[in-house]
């Protein structure tokens, strides 16, 4: 094969070129490349220099006419950002290759090198090979100047619930932290009976109001207002402001329902305890142990309201209690539940022990209270209350005494917490100092109530050790290292001053 090749490379004969007369292989333009060169350039009407937009605020390269991309330097991303630059003025020619050249970082300068073909004189095809210099050149891009502007968010969600406890929004706080929902939030206010998120985007908003229509019972609105108008392009620009209501009624909340909801939820007692709210609001007879959920679309149509706040809560001590075992419901009753107990109890005020002023009622509390207990309860026969409903019913049948939780030593508890919840960051106006009682509350329901903290990422706090002693065993409810997630520390797993990666 080697001895046949040889033949034809030796019979194929060269051209003078007929500008210099050097000896070159025939070509249709008759020339060598260098004097083709002289005479035609191909990479004419393309330009050695552009300029390239970059935001320094967000790191961002203007896209025309109007998208900012993230491109990494000498990335393909940018690579084909610059070569749109190119691509009007070289469609005449044909691209072959295109690559960046190592410029120093800070130099505010990107070269290309560029290879391109094109035929020429009679047919002949000519490559080149040249280099473009792209300027960096600052601009700040239309999001990071609304920042600028402190007139950055186009939609705000405004969350307001009408009580003195902030239980549900406490609630509610952890449901966003674990489904990531803040992230998307340019700004997160917080003021009186609510919270304001603001958005750079109408679409995150309606996320936002869609995802609280369906983990708590509220309503919405939405409104929008004119910012400014082209005429000519025909466009308008909006700032939108959605307003969501959540239903005024907390855990612990005694309430008293209208005789038509009653009826309708399974004919139980309009004097009801409000043991939980997450997507609906559940309530509890304690007369009977019925229990009913209300929506939120139900309690809108029937609304009613909280006789107390937890501000208003006595405390009492169990004199004696008696466990009802058969308990029977009347016609068209409704569930009861399983994870409560009735009982008749017979409590006294804390601060009545000197007298011998005692109350009877019927609590759901029977499997936690024994004599001798503290509970929580609200006093009904020395209150004022000025309800709708309350006033029609017949007072022989509203009780004395509405107990509403057991009562357990604070400080204990609080020694013996060995995990913590993570907390939004956000702005705070005109809050309470009633503020660290409220949420000392909330960590006290979510030990008590386990089907309320199964939406709620609780983390191990590793920098409490819990005190344990036999003295302090006063049987409160509490938190297993199951149900704990281990925080993420980035020191830990570079073997930096984390916690100590193997235990005992």
């Amino acid at each position: 094969m080697e001895y046949m090749q040889a033949p034809a490379t030796s019979s194929q004969g060269n051209i003078l070129c007929c500008t210099c007369g050097v000896p070159i292989p025939p070509n249709p333009a008759n020339m060598c490349v260098a004097c083709l060169r002289t005479q035609v350039d191909i990479s004419e009407g393309i330009p050695k220099q552009v300029t390239v937009h970059f935001c320094k605020q967000c790191e961002r390269y203007l896209q025309p006419p109007a998208t900012w991309v993230q491109c990494a330097l000498e990335s393909r991303e940018l690579l084909a950002l610059c070569l749109k630059k190119l691509k009007s003025s070289m469609s005449k020619v044909r691209l072959i290759d295109a690559g960046f050249l190592w410029t120093e970082p800070h130099s505010k300068r990107i070269k290309m090198k560029v290879t391109i073909q094109k035929e020429v004189m009679n047919g002949a095809i000519l490559q080149q090979v040249f280099v473009v210099e792209f300027v960096i050149q600052s601009q700040m891009c239309d999001d990071c100047h609304r920042v600028e502007a402190k007139d950055f968010w186009k939609a705000v969600v405004q969350v307001r619930q009408k009580t003195v406890h902030k239980k549900t929004f406490y609630y509610l706080e952890q449901l966003i932290l674990k489904h990531k929902l803040h992230q998307n939030a340019l700004n997160i206010k917080e003021i009186h009976e609510g919270i304001d998120f603001y958005f750079g985007s109408k679409q995150h908003a309606q996320k936002m109001v869609d995802f609280l229509q369906c983990t708590v019972p509220c309503r919405s609105k939405a409104s929008q207002r004119l910012i400014s108008h082209d005429i000519h392009s025909n466009t308008y620009n909006y700032k939108s402001t959605f307003s969501v209501e959540i239903v005024p009624v907390c855990k612990d909340n005694v309430v008293c329902l209208s005789p038509r909801l009653a009826q309708s939820l399974g004919n139980m007692g309009q004097v009801c305890v409000c043991i939980r709210v997450t997507s609906t609001i559940h309530l509890i007879d304690p007369n009977t142990l019925q229990i009913a959920e209300v929506d939120g679309n139900t309690y809108w149509r029937h609304p009613f309201n909280s006789l107390c706040n937890p501000r208003q809560l006595e405390e009492f001590i169990v004199m004696d209690i008696d466990i009802i075992r058969d308990q029977k419901l009347g016609a068209g009753a409704g569930l009861r539940s399983n994870k409560h107990t009735l009982a008749e109890v017979w409590v006294q005020k804390t601060s009545e022990m000197d007298t011998s002023q005692q109350y009877h009622c019927r609590t759901f509390l029977g499997h936690l209270l024994n004599i001798g207990d503290l509970v929580l309860g609200f006093d009904f026969a020395n209150s004022n209350i000025n309800d709708e409903y309350l006033n029609k019913i017949n007072p022989h049948h509203v009780p004395d005494v509405v107990l509403i939780k057991k009562s357990y030593d604070r400080s204990r508890r609080v020694k013996r917490r060995n995990w913590k919840l993570q907390e939004m960051a956000r702005n705070r106006d005109g809050t309470d100092t009633d503020d660290e009682r409220q949420f000392q509350d909330f960590l006290e329901d979510l030990e008590e109530d386990e089907a309320l903290r199964k939406n709620v990422n609780i983390y191990r706090d590793a920098s409490r050790i819990p005190v344990e002693s036999d003295t302090d065993d006063d049987g409160a409810p509490r938190i297993s290292l199951m149900e704990m997630l281990e925080e993420l520390s980035l020191t830990d797993a570079t073997g930096g001053e984390g916690a100590n990666m193997m235990t005992d």
